[in-house]
């Protein structure tokens, strides 16, 4: 396997495992990062459904406590059946529209410029839902009701543009409709388990001409290194929810954006319509 391939991956496994559950867009960094690197094509789409995989099952392995006991007790207990029913009210939305509209997205929204509009756009927001007035009706996830279910997964929707982030949109949603930080944050995690798994399934399928046993040793290289950088990051994200808010990743969002725009609209860098 060539070096710089397999440089490439670990570099993409980490942009993956760092951002995929800090509310920065996972998919708009992969966009830039490939882009910057040469990282392109239908090897590209392949390689991103493995590393998402990759990333969302150290947040299976971070939570296996809590899903064993979801499912032990989903029979018989009450509080068990309405975690699971919320999770699956929250997921509906983005299956309905990612099916609808995914092809589109990809076909006039996956570029740079897109996402670092959507870097500033969604970091403004961020801000605005920090500083405003928080109404906190749901301390722990398990105090969600059906309604905050719904809402949250009606703005995960909003991820379908790259660069808005998933976790973004769903933790500043969950802060907006009255969940604490903590709830927004963990339902975030949860949520992702089969959102994420789901839209891999769906375009490990679709794109299935794309795997090639040739890859194998690429697609190891970046999924092991997305599973253990996401694992550091979870891990790290709610220690530092415990004393700070998200206005740090929301000015990150703007100044990464802004840079992106500047470089575009001066030619500093020749960013391309690439399709990711």
């Amino acid at each position: 396997m060539d070096l710089w391939l397999a440089l490439q991956a670990f570099i993409l496994g980490v942009v993956e495992g760092v951002t995929e559950f800090l509310p920065i867009s996972s998919t708009g960094h992969q966009i830039i990062v490939a882009d910057l690197i040469n990282f392109d094509g239908q090897r590209a789409m392949a390689f991103n459904i493995i590393i998402q995989l990759g990333a969302i099952l150290a947040v299976v392995w971070e939570y296996r406590s809590k899903i064993l006991d979801v499912v032990l007790h989903l029979p018989r207990e009450r509080q068990a059946q309405r975690f699971t029913g919320n999770l699956l009210i929250a997921f509906l939305p983005a299956v309905v529209l990612g099916v609808a509209f995914a092809d589109l997205i990809h076909q006039y929204l996956f570029n740079p410029v897109t996402v670092a509009m959507a870097l500033v756009i969604g970091g403004v927001l961020m801000l605005w839902a920090e500083r405003r007035q928080h109404k906190v009706h749901a301390e722990s996830v398990d105090d969600m009701t059906w309604k905050d279910a719904l809402k949250i997964g009606c703005a995960q929707c909003l991820a379908m543009i790259p660069g808005t982030s998933r976790s973004g949109a769903t933790i500043i949603g969950g802060l907006v409709f009255g969940l604490s930080r903590k709830a927004a944050t963990e339902f975030s995690f949860f949520l992702a388990m089969p959102t994420m798994v789901g839209a891999a399934v769906y375009s490990g399928y679709k794109y299935r001409e794309l795997f090639q046993a040739s890859d194998v040793a690429v697609f190891a290289i970046g999924f092991v290194t997305a599973f253990v950088f996401a694992m550091l990051t979870v891990r790290a994200l709610l220690k530092f929810i415990g004393s700070h808010s998200y206005a740090l990743f929301a000015w990150y969002r703007i100044g990464f954006g802004l840079l992106i725009l500047t470089t575009w609209q001066f030619h500093w860098i020749g960013w391309s319509d690439m399709q990711f």
